[in-house]
């Protein structure tokens, strides 16, 4: 199996167990299922989610598969799919067997059941001793040659989810330097809005072109500009025009991930929202779930964030809401 653009070649089980974490972009805990689509042997598409913990109701596990499966569904066209679990095999592999029979119902097939429980890969389908021994097969995702031809491909795979929210959130206070920022933005916002939206419009083309810009040539912004620009980004025509001219590759999204860090927290939704439609163009889900959901975390009625989860947890393609 081979990721997109051939960035990287799965031989092995062992071998995919090393990418998932390149797949979705960290290193996924116990209780975790990864489910990767293959399009004639070619990883597609790959989506995690918890596993009910052990003891839960039954119906917890059917709810988990009724979002799954929809989900894969529309990742079409699809020739087969792998389903791998972590953790214990006592809680793993009735909740694999279960998941990967309602994808067998619906006319999917499944290629492997796999676990992986500490350092060892196991297969629930295959009983070759051979290529699958009883005993597991050992997986270092850390050393693997295809840790290292993901990395050098340009694929980040972070410790855990925390170290994905990392890069947007701000740990503890934002600081009084951007709060005293963004008062005096707020201020020139009111005066320009004297003037009528058409100049709240014009200062935030200028404002966006030139803050993306200051970016591509390696410049950093300074608190007054990171103000000014979420200031200007609470009017809605600013912010969709910072999504249409944002690119859809990675220094975009560093830049508003930044922009989303160091913003006064009440403005974070607006660059939030911009960081998530920018990662979900580049094809990284998680990052774009994450950055939606603080959005929304920070102001519940923020539409375009709630849309914009809504489509992600549907398996929408970006082209769904462009």
């Amino acid at each position: 199996m081979s990721f997109p653009e051939n960035k990287l070649t799965v031989r092995s089980t062992a071998d995919l167990a090393a990418a998932v974490p390149y797949l979705i972009g960290f290193h996924p805990s116990d209780g975790s299922i990864v489910v990767i689509a293959c399009r004639d042997r070619r990883i597609v598409f790959a989506a995690r989610g918890d596993l009910p913990a052990p003891g839960s109701p039954a119906h917890h596990l059917r709810d988990l598969t009724a979002h799954l499966v929809p989900v894969v569904q529309r990742q079409q066209p699809i020739t087969d799919l792998v389903l791998v679990g972590y953790g214990a095999n006592e809680h793993i592999d009735p909740a694999l067997q279960v998941v990967g029979d309602a994808f067998t119902t619906t006319g999917l097939a499944v290629r492997e059941l796999l676990r992986v429980t500490e350092s060892r890969i196991f297969s629930l389908t295959c009983d070759d001793p051979g290529c699958c021994p009883p005993q597991g097969t050992p997986v270092d995702p850390t050393t693997s040659l295809v840790a290292v031809h993901a990395t050098v491909a340009g694929l980040v795979a972070r410790s855990d989810r925390a170290a994905v929210a990392s890069r947007f959130t701000t740990i503890g206070s934002t600081g009084g330097g951007i709060r005293h920022a963004t008062t005096e933005a707020t201020a020139r916002m009111a005066a320009l809005k004297a003037s009528g939206n058409a100049a709240v419009y014009e200062a935030g083309v200028h404002a966006v072109r030139g803050a993306l810009r200051q970016h591509d040539d390696g410049t950093r912004l300074t608190g007054d500009e990171v103000a000014w620009l979420t200031v200007l980004l609470t009017h809605k025509r600013v912010r969709d025009l910072a999504v249409d001219l944002t690119q859809p590759h990675d220094q975009h999204v560093t830049f508003w991930a930044e922009v989303t860090r160091r913003a006064d927290q009440p403005l974070a939704p607006a660059p939030a929202t911009v960081l998530a439609f920018t990662a979900w163009r580049c094809g990284d889900g998680v990052l774009a779930v994450m950055a939606a959901e603080r959005a929304l975390q920070i102001d519940p009625d923020y539409q375009l964030a709630d849309l914009l989860l809504q489509a992600l947890h549907a398996g929408l393609p970006p082209s769904a809401l462009e």
